[in-house]
């Protein structure tokens, strides 16, 4: 990707919205059915959406909570593909986990439980922070410049004999 000239297109953070979330809700999905349906005999939609789900006074409530952490590790990572710049990881981390309360509200109302988002506000940390420390990363890598004229072609004097 080209960063030099930037052109604000719409369209393209809707998309990039959607895809981070879509994802994020994808593998909760898969850590949810790994860690939580193996204790419970019914899976439903609460899991993701109802606070009430969220607590640390049960096994069962540890194992929602070990999901939604793993998820945002892994939004992390997502950030790292879809978004690709380190100042832009915050903008989207906080969209993902705002749409994620209002989808709750609408749900089961206002979160009432201190530890619903204790979860979520951790959450959201670990995803911008992993997310822009992952671009940085990657925008620091050092550019690799491949040489087009082989040793073999021409003998080495100088500087360049220095490069070798």
């Amino acid at each position: 990707m080209f960063y030099g000239a930037v052109v604000w297109d719409p369209w393209l953070i809707v998309a990039q919205i959607l895809c981070i979330q879509c994802l994020y809700y994808i593998t909760l999905g898969i850590f949810l059915a790994i860690l939580v349906g193996t204790r419970v005999s019914r899976m439903s939609l609460a899991y993701y959406f109802d606070y009430a789900t969220v607590t640390a006074s049960t096994v069962t409530g540890w194992c929602v909570i070990a999901s939604f952490m793993l998820s945002s590790v892994a939004g992390a990572g997502y950030l790292l593909y879809m978004v690709e710049r380190a100042k832009k990881c915050l903008d989207f981390s906080a969209t993902l986990y705002i749409v994620h309360l209002v989808i709750c509200i609408i749900y089961g109302g206002m979160p009432s439980s201190i530890t619903w988002w204790v979860v979520n506000v951790t959450g959201l940390a670990v995803t911008a922070l992993l997310g822009e420390y992952l671009c940085i990363r990657r925008e620091l890598r050092e550019i690799p410049i491949t040489r087009y004229r082989s040793s073999k072609s021409r003998p080495l004097h100088g500087f360049d004999r220095l490069l070798q």
